[in-house]
């Protein structure tokens, strides 16, 4: 299967939803990765200590569906414009048209066309 390269993100807007997917899975398995090691160093320990890695092991479960299903609705922090980057020139200010507004059933009777007979 081709690997898929991540688009480069140059606003600041959210996360699209399969980069979120994407992320939160990801989080999901290495919690339930972290619950599996848990689980047998737990095995192999003395007794003190194997009793809060199995509690551990058994409510990283727990954990990890609701660490998978945050959605991050943060926004990265903006990047910061090169600083040897050169400046934009500003836009040039527009002419300004002067003019008074035609309402469409006065153009209508300076045709000639009624109201009526227009619907």
């Amino acid at each position: 299967m081709p690997s898929r390269s991540r688009p480069t993100i140059i606003t600041d807007a959210r996360y699209g939803t399969t980069l979120s997917a994407e992320s939160r899975e990801r989080r999901y398995l290495w919690t339930m990765a972290f619950r599996v090691v848990t689980f047998l160093v737990a095995l192999f320990s003395p007794l003190p200590w194997n009793v809060l890695l199995f509690l551990a092991a058994a409510l990283l479960p727990a954990i990890a569906v609701l660490l998978g299903n945050a959605r991050d609705n943060h926004l990265e922090p903006a990047m910061d414009p090169e600083p040897d980057a050169p400046a934009r020139p500003a836009l040039e200010r527009g002419e300004v048209v002067h003019g008074d507004v035609v309402e469409p059933d006065a153009m209508r009777q300076d045709v000639g066309v009624r109201p009526e007979a227009a619907r």
